[in-house]
């Protein structure tokens, strides 16, 4: 036996994941190769469009490398290397590859030309909290919380408030758990929702949502514009207000001039900042969120301390209304001065100046008496019951208590009292409130639009998004809770604090001042709209790279860095639409229905690939259910009802829109030609779809071609294959299932249809889903040619075929057998299919059989499209194998790193989302032993001798041929023998019988010779390429039988035939020589394309 060591790599390093966290950009550095070709399997077109150049990975500088082909150890791979190349090969490659578009700190970075040239990139380093958590926390929490949760919760009352928190909350959290399953499935780049989208569902649906997403986000930086303008009028500087009311009613008119003009200077302000550096945006996020936290704080603090010390917030009220506090100084209708009793600030206000009478004053303002409240009476007050229920207010409705006594009606005849009340300013709802506080539950997409930052990407996101969403949610539902319980309802009734002199209502309740809010909530808010105007002019830039929309392509283009200056326009005009509508309260539903419909389609799209269960769906985050994202999906069309239907209809028809003018440019309509005939145009038209070019490699599946074996009773000689070809597909996908007979169409039309039937029946017996095809053909090698070639319609065609083992090849003398099937293993490369070999089927496991235990072992010699790491991953699919792990083995050369291969293999198979155990085996060279020479000079005495043996019987056969009337006789040929080429055809009804002398005088020329001929055998020395090729399959078959003899199941690259046509019948040696011992094995061959990625 030849003498190597097999040497198990151990890890010097920590063996588990967490060491392998730089998922999205790889650098080891210490590969000890040179890899000056950085190109992946999937490269970047330069407009963020990921596409795959070239099937393999083949370096220009092969051809001087020419002497790694001949590698000892690999010499049976030697051919095909330049389109198959090593593992290490591959892995050196992957890992130099940098495959995420410019995340934030690339786009700081590249501010300055000349310096992004000079740095080298640097590994993503952030983690949950940095990276997820706290920008999730930054984006969720904002401007509704601060300026509308109190006045949410007096309208609603704590129990519905509590239901329209639960509500949005639940809809965001099962949005994030699909989104969580779509973002780990794969890398996600830059572009967030759009991305995972766009690629789940199809470009028409991405187009459109990533466009709603777009939206949502632009107005969003109008809506925190509006929040930040509102505190800074109201209650930071309410002196520098341009418009001042100027006759009744007109309050209303001024605020909102006032919120237009501020507003466009701010955003303005703010563009031009986004617009000089995206970097002093990301500098202040830190600040921003601080402020954030403190405010939040502050609050909790504050609820805390009125247990035992409310604030002093007195309110005046008239009888049960409620009175505005800053037009008066003193809370009674007299008071005295000296020892007279004078009219007060606030008589003057229900009463003509300077008179005393009653006889002029309002009558509601005579006959109720002026009392003092507490605004903030504390968290021991009990107050918390007359907030329980909702209180609901038409426009113009004076805030009134309901346990004041009140007396009189309405003073309808003077309407200019009622400026000194504190009214609702406009009609409040259950919808309306739902609509208006959902912005504040958005934001959840901040983790996977940080992606490129992040150091493991497939575990943060997950667990910073959810951990965010179930944080925000905590703070929302005790806020409403403590808000109800520490503050007056008419005092959270009143959405300005008109009643608590123009305070704030919530910075009332916080600790230790009222300004800790106020300020923390303005720069807050002002973050917020720049964090928005920051990402949604990216998101644009993503959609026109895309070259989806083609009248968005101008919008693609950007400053030399890569900054989306045009994109920063039309987002600014935008926004400038939403600053012009000047209501906080009417720009909330606006953005709600955006980002409503943006998580309705992110939960469609994760529902659907669950559902299709797509090979490349396999996400590192298990706990997601496509019945939880149908669920989610109903909950934002319910909330998008709820809060304005016919903002709904409008949102969905801009969406609709979009996904019909990216379909009209990119396919022909087809819209049937009546009821009868729809089933047929949609089957057309999904075929013509298909037909556009080959599937992206996210969604490669194996669509079979099965040529199965039929005896000469028409039964299916091995249905092992079909239970194989059911277990792979699990219903899923194209199987077509074929089988040649030989010879006459005309004559032999009815046993073809028998031959269908049968095939039929055991498709049905083993549950394969599918079609059957027979052909009949004058030779067989012919029919199953004609099968690989025409098989399927248009887009449905097989990419796989799988054949079985010619059985007894060495025993027979006719070499049809394995001709045939090296001939067509020759036809599926040439057709650049791919191959399955299942060697030993009849040991297979049936579909009643189940695997508890054991391995499914993957040899990974040569790199070959990536079929080796797909078949086990959709076999285990089903339940026959379920319960078996993967273990990944591949070989190491003596020039090789294999710690590092180790290393950067369990890196690719993270990436990839396989969990499978990985080993390196090492090969050390050795000397060609006795014993390998020994087996290949048998084998070329063999072929030699059994060459010679079909030379005089072709000879013989050619002078006496047996012919039979071919109506009568159904000749059933093997699936894998033939007619030889050089046989005659002989005509029916003549016999060719021909003995002449010289013929004689051959035929004992040539028994003269068989002495000779036999000495010749004896000397023969083997061929070295030969040798070389049976030192690698011995040490091979050795190695493999060593580890994997136990395997439930090996998978093993498939050697190529040779080149030269000569040595085939070598090449069967060489394969029977590689799988010796083995109970049962599956050889593969890649079909010259890539079937798996790392992309989502």
């Amino acid at each position: 036996m030849p003498h190597f060591t097999v040497v198990p790599v151990k890890d010097q390093a920590q063996s588990s994941y967490d060491s392998l966290e730089g998922i999205n950009w790889v650098d080891y550095r210490d590969t000890g190769q040179d890899c000056h070709d950085q190109q992946d399997t999937v490269s970047s077109d330069g407009h963020g469009n990921h596409k795959e150049d070239s099937p393999f990975l083949s370096s220009p500088d092969a051809a001087g490398k020419r002497t790694d082909f001949y590698d000892r150890n690999l010499a049976l791979f030697e051919e095909e290397l330049d389109i198959r190349p090593k593992v290490s090969s591959l892995l050196s490659r992957l890992v130099n590859y940098t495959n995420i578009t410019q995340g934030a700190k690339e786009h700081e970075e590249e501010e300055s030309a000349e310096a992004s040239r000079r740095k080298t990139p640097k590994s993503p380093n952030m983690g949950t909290l940095m990276g997820v958590y706290l920008p999730c926390l930054q984006n969720i929490f904002g401007v509704i919380l601060f300026l509308r949760l109190t006045w949410i919760v007096g309208m609603a009352g704590i129990m519905q408030s509590l239901l329209i928190v639960l509500m949005c909350c639940s809809c965001t959290m099962l949005t994030a758990i699909s989104m969580s399953a779509i973002a780990t499935n794969g890398v996600v780049p830059a572009g967030g929702a759009y991305f995972m989208i766009s690629r789940s569902l199809g470009p028409e649906f991405g187009g459109a949502v990533g466009l709603c997403f777009y939206l949502g986000t632009t107005f969003a930086s109008a809506m925190y514009i509006l929040g930040a303008i509102e505190i800074f009028l109201k209650y930071l500087v309410p002196q520098a207000a341009i418009f001042h009311h100027t006759e009744l009613l007109g309050n209303d008119s001024a605020l909102l001039n006032n919120m237009r003009v501020y507003g466009s200077l701010c955003l303005s302000l703010m563009a031009v900042v986004v617009f000089v550096g995206v970097k002093y945006v990301n500098k202040l996020a830190s600040l921003f969120l601080a402020c954030v936290i403190i405010s939040i704080v502050s609050i909790y603090a504050g609820a805390i301390k009125s247990m035992t010390h409310p604030p002093e917030f007195p309110i005046c009220m008239l009888g049960n209304r409620t009175l505005v506090r800053d037009r008066f100084d003193v809370c009674a209708k007299t008071v005295v001065k000296g020892n007279m009793t004078v009219p007060s600030q606030l008589w003057d206000r229900f009463c003509p100046p300077g008179n005393i009478s009653s006889v002029q004053c309002d009558d509601y303002f005579m006959q109720n008496n002026v009392t003092e409240i507490q605004g903030i009476p504390g968290l021991s007050s009990g107050i918390i019951r007359e907030n329980m229920w909702s209180n609901y207010l038409q426009k113009g409705e004076v805030l009134e208590k309901a346990g004041l006594q009140s007396v009189g009606a309405h003073s309808a005849h003077r309407l200019e009292n009622f400026i000194n009340y504190v009214t609702a300013d406009i009609a409040t709802s259950f919808t309306l409130l739902v609509g208006i506080f959902f912005p504040s539950a958005t934001g959840i997409m901040a983790g996977s639009n940080r992606s490129g930052d992040l150091k493991d990407a497939q575990k943060s996101i997950p667990v910073g998004t959810i951990l965010a969403i179930t944080t925000t949610s905590l703070v929302y539902l005790t806020s409403v809770i403590l808000f109800g319980s520490c503050i007056e309802g008419v005092v959270l009734r009143d959405k300005f604090g008109d009643a608590v002199q123009k305070n704030l209502v919530v910075g009332t309740l916080s600790w230790p001042s009222p300004w800790v809010i106020v300020i923390g909530s303005f720069f807050s808010t002002v973050g917020a709209g720049l964090q928005s105007l920051t990402g949604a002019p990216r998101l644009l830039q993503a959609i026109a790279k895309d070259n989806i929309i083609p009248f968005l392509r101008v919008f693609g283009h950007g400053k030399t860095n890569g900054e989306p200056t045009w994109a920063l326009l039309l987002t600014g005009l935008i926004a400038e639409l939403g600053i012009l509508i000047a209501s906080l309260d009417m720009v909330a539903p606006i953005l709600s229905m955006f980002f409503l419909m943006c998580y309705l389609f992110v939960n469609l799209a994760c529902a659907v690939q669950t559902l299709l269960r797509t090979p490349n769906w396999r996400p590192r985050f298990k706990y997601y259910h496509w019945a939880l994202s149908f669920l989610g999906m109903s909950m934002c069309l319910a909330l998008m009802f709820i809060s304005s239907w016919y903002y709904a209809i409008v949102a969905m028809g801009i969406a609709g829109m979009i996904y019909k003018y990216i379909e009209y440019q990119g396919a022909e309509k087809e819209w049937g030609d009546g009821i009868r005939g729809l089933s047929l145009s949609a089957a057309r038209y999904a075929l013509l779809r298909l037909e556009a070019g080959p599937p992206h490699t996210k969604n490669w599946r194996p669509q079979l071609l099965v040529l199965l074996k039929l005896d000469e009773d028409l039964h299916v000689k091995y249905p092992r294959l079909l239970t194989f070809a059911s277990q792979m597909k699990a219903g899923k996908g194209l199987t077509i299932v074929g089988s040649a007979i030989q010879g006459n169409f005309l004559d032999s039309y009815g046993e073809m249809q028998a031959a269908e039937q049968a095939i039929k029946n055991m498709m049905e017996i083993e549950r394969v889903k599918g079609f059957c095809q027979v052909v009949v053909a004058t030779k067989v090698r012919e029919g199953i040619v004609h099968l690989i070639q025409s098989c399927g319609l248009g887009g449905m065609k097989h990419n796989t075929v799988v054949m079985g083992w010619p059985y007894g090849w060495r025993q027979s003398e006719d070499p049809r057998a394995w001709k045939t099937f090296i001939n067509t293993v020759r036809c599926t490369t040439a057709a650049h299919l791919a191959l399955m070999v299942p060697k030993n089927v009849s040991f297979y496991p049936s579909n009643h059989e189940r695997f508890t235990d054991g391995n499914i072992d993957v040899w990974w010699i040569v790199h070959d499209g990536g079929m080796l790491m797909l078949l086990p991953f959709l076999l285990k699919q089903h339940k026959v194998w379920k319960k078996c792990k993967m273990r990944i083995f591949t070989v190491a050369q003596m020039d090789d790193n294999s710690i590092q291969m180790k290393k950067d293999l369990a890196t690719f198979l993270y990436q990839l989302r396989i969990e499978a155990e990985v080993e390196v085996v090492e090969m050390h060279d050795s000397d060609i032993s006795a014993y390998t020479y020994e087996r290949t000079l048998m084998m070329e005495q063999r072929s030699q001798m059994l060459r010679q043996m079909r030379l005089s019987s072709a000879e013989r056969q050619r002078e006496a041929q047996l012919v039979k009337d071919r109506h009568s006789l159904v000749r059933m040929g093997s699936l894998y023998s033939d007619e030889e080429e050089e046989m005659l055809d002989v005509p029916p009804g003549k016999v060719q019988m021909t003995w002449t002398r010289e013929r004689s005088e051959a035929e004992s020329r040539n028994r003269n010779n068989a002495p000779e001929n036999f000495r010749e055998l004896m000397s023969l020395k083997p061929d070295q390429s030969n040798v070389r090729r049976m030192h690698t399959a011995v040490k091979l078959n050795e190695v493999i039988v060593n580890r994997s003899h136990d395997a439930r199941l090996v998978l093993l690259n498939m050697p190529g035939p040779p080149r030269n046509m000569d040595g085939d019948e070598n090449y069967m040696e060489f394969l029977e020589v590689l799988t010796e011992g083995l109970e049962r094995v599956l050889l593969v061959r890649g079909g010259g394309r890539e079937v798996i990625t790392i992309y989502s």
